[in-house]
């Protein structure tokens, strides 16, 4: 049975380099594992670069979970992480789990969310 890399694996080289892509869907997920890459982020920019938005503040918890879940069907051993998207964390921390939950539950073994001090408490929830 092939393991998938796990967050400590990616911790313990965090001081060394290794390959990291971003992909959107089931074809770059099954590239990029053949490619040997050891961490692949489902990121939010899928608005922008697959469903033609002006921005990634219009991607959905849906279109996220649609997504990651394509790239986590095609991979067996890649860390995936996926985006939380605009609008999913940062109302409540409760908001933040939740959303996260969705996303571990189609296979993602992180969420990755962004912001400044404001976006501490929902890190901290999260972890």
């Amino acid at each position: 049975m092939i393991h998938r890399t796990r967050a400590a694996a990616i911790r313990e080289r965090k001081d060394r380099k290794f390959a990291t892509i971003t992909a959107y869907d089931a074809a770059f997920g099954r590239a990029a594992e053949a490619a040997g890459i050891d961490l692949i982020l489902v990121g939010d920019s899928l608005g922008n670069v697959v469903l033609g938005y002006d921005s990634t503040a219009s991607v959905t918890m849906e279109d996220m979970e649609r997504h990651g879940a394509a790239v986590v069907r095609e991979t067996q051993r890649a860390h995936v992480a996926v985006d939380l998207p605009f609008g999913s964390y940062e109302a409540s921390n409760e908001d933040a789990v939740g959303n996260a939950a969705r996303l571990i539950r189609i296979g993602a073994l992180s969420v990755k969310l962004e912001g400044g001090l404001d976006a501490v408490p929902a890190a901290e929830a999260l972890v």
